[in-house]
């Protein structure tokens, strides 16, 4: 069974970007992405309403890294501290060497790499630190542009289920992708 610890937080740092920990001061920067409902498209969840909402979430994201159920980095710049874009476990499922990542990125930020540059450090950390067997994605499966980034990456679609999430009114198809640690 999985065994690795979030403590103390691991920061991640790439050519151009910080992913780090998310706190309630980041609360008006993720509203600002978190509110948008194109951002929110194929996310599965109502957008943000108010900052409120956000800081719950935050505390949310705090009580997973503290029970090592779940972690997120939000995204910045290694010149501005401004979170930009989150991305993380959001289960782990110890037992089963498993975890599911998720990503969002704010629109104004779209097609210049990040969420790519992001995804490679956190799998490498989901498969050399925290000793993953496997990562996988659900997603909506009209969400063509993530469909891509994870076959960049090299996840595999496992599964595709038929109108089994209802949300906002109608059925979704979802799939489920993941990698295999080599």
């Amino acid at each position: 069974m999985l065994s690795y610890k979030f403590k103390p937080f691991p920061v991640i740092e790439t050519e151009r970007l910080i992913l780090r920990r998310i706190t309630k001061k980041d609360a008006e920067d993720i509203f600002n992405f978190r509110k948008e409902a194109e951002v929110m498209k194929y996310i599965g969840k109502p957008t943000a309403k108010s900052i409120k909402d956000v800081k719950e979430l935050i505390v949310r994201i705090e009580d997973g890294i503290k029970a090592n159920s779940s972690i997120a980095w939000g995204i910045t710049f290694k010149n501005e501290n401004r979170v930009i874009g989150t991305i993380g476990y959001h289960r782990v499922d110890r037992e089963h060497y498993r975890a599911e990542i998720g990503y969002m990125i704010n629109q104004p930020y779209w097609n210049q790499g990040i969420t790519s540059e992001a995804i490679n450090p956190v799998i490498d950390f989901g498969f050399s630190k925290m000793n993953l067997h496997s990562i996988e994605a659900k997603l909506d499966a009209a969400n063509i542009a993530s469909k891509k980034l994870l076959t960049k990456f090299g996840f595999i679609k496992e599964a595709y289920f038929k109108e089994n999430y209802f949300f906002e009114g109608k059925f979704q198809d979802t799939e489920v992708c993941s990698l295999i640690r080599k």
